[in-house]
């Protein structure tokens, strides 16, 4: 049996939706659905948390999918998705922004107070037939809300607990658990507690294959395989460090002591003034680096720039240590609209007639 302490429930009780919430959320899903079945192109969806009852409370979020016919072509289903999602956005007065990525572009959109994605894809049969990077998730949708009974609760535990440790998010810069991964992995054990009970003897290269499918291996840090589609690693976004150094030693924390509220809502550490960043380097004994730099236009996507980034911080990384000078950690962040290239060196200075870098002139066009 599943049960709950004290505190967990407490928690519950901050991020479970109240009935005004849920019924403001829903009514505008259900505005947004109609508007979609009403163009007579595409038959509107509601996927994602709110779909599956596993939103947290204060989340704003509303992702409506507009299914097209697996036999439309690829442009043409581009085109109409763009040109639905503006007339939608307009329609009820939201401010709106196209966006593109690896799947069909789509329509980014505030309206009536929610953050809503108006996003093309192709009803496909199954998701082995995908034909865009979309195509699956209303099948993920459709598994979660013929499994997750009962343990709805648990999945906005799980969901607060990854948010409060830094490893919520599959983006690039989080390297994290997504939501839909919460969800697999409350369902594998059967709730939040037993989930964190195993989660602190995980190793690297775990591995959940929750239908049994036994199909395609990966060599990823976590491996949990999505059960509507074999050949695909929902866990594929979890970065080693974020698995080992983060989210085992959370489990691990949180198991060895009684339940404690800081591990959903950490208290707000204070800014560091300029003096004690200076004062903890010094201590350190190490040299901080770091260049800062706009990303140029419009190569501003974070999943775009991102691997961009992290691939020029590592071969500045390397170009420095084949010049003598030792890197202790060097990192990339997109934050703010702006990039950072960071790097604690452990050696930064060498006697001159060692120092063996050429630098050319950098001409500007």
């Amino acid at each position: 049996m599943n049960t709950r302490t004290e505190t967990e429930e407490a928690v519950l009780s901050s991020v479970r939706p109240q009935q005004e919430e849920v019924d403001d959320i829903c009514a505008v899903a259900e505005m947004l659905l109609k508007a979609v079945n009403e163009s007579g192109t595409a038959q509107g969806m509601v996927v994602g948390s709110v779909a599956r009852n596993t939103w947290i409370s204060g989340d704003r979020d509303i992702d409506v999918f507009m299914l097209y016919p697996p036999d439309m072509s690829r442009e043409t289903l581009e085109e109409d998705g763009i040109i639905l999602g503006r007339s939608i956005a307009s329609r009820f007065g939201g401010l709106f922004v196209e966006k593109y990525a690896e799947h069909p572009p789509y329509v980014n959109a505030t309206i009536s107070g929610f953050d809503v994605d108006l996003v093309p894809c192709y009803a496909v049969t199954d998701a082995a037939h995908i034909q865009s990077a979309v195509d699956r998730t209303p099948f993920h949708t459709r598994y979660i809300q013929s499994h997750i009974g009962g343990l709805e609760d648990d999945v906005l535990l799980m969901k607060r607990f990854s948010k409060a440790g830094g490893v919520y998010g599959s983006d690039l810069m989080t390297e994290g658990f997504a939501g839909y991964l919460c969800e697999l992995l409350v369902l594998k054990y059967g709730g939040f507690r037993p989930l964190i009970q195993a989660g602190q003897s995980w190793q690297t290269g775990q591995t959940i294959d929750i239908a049994h499918h036994q199909g395609k291996q990966f060599d990823d840090p976590l491996v949990v395989i999505d059960p509507v589609d074999p050949n695909r690693n929902v866990a594929a976004s979890v970065s080693k460090a974020q698995l080992g150094g983060e989210f085992i030693e959370l489990c691990r924390g949180y198991c060895a002591s009684p339940p404690n509220r800081d591990y959903f809502f950490p208290p707000a550490k204070p800014d560091i003034t300029q003096a004690a960043f200076a004062e903890i380097v010094t201590e350190r004994g190490t040299g901080i680096y770091s260049i800062s730099f706009p990303p140029t236009p419009p190569h501003q996507i974070p999943d775009i720039v991102v691997p961009q980034l992290r691939r020029t911080t590592a071969g500045i990384a390397s170009l420095l240590e084949r010049n003598g000078f030792v890197i202790n950690r060097y990192d990339a962040v997109m934050e703010d609209e702006r990039c950072y290239l960071l790097f604690e060196m452990l050696v930064d200075r060498l006697p001159p007639r060692s120092t063996r870098i050429r630098v050319r002139p950098l001409i500007m066009a």
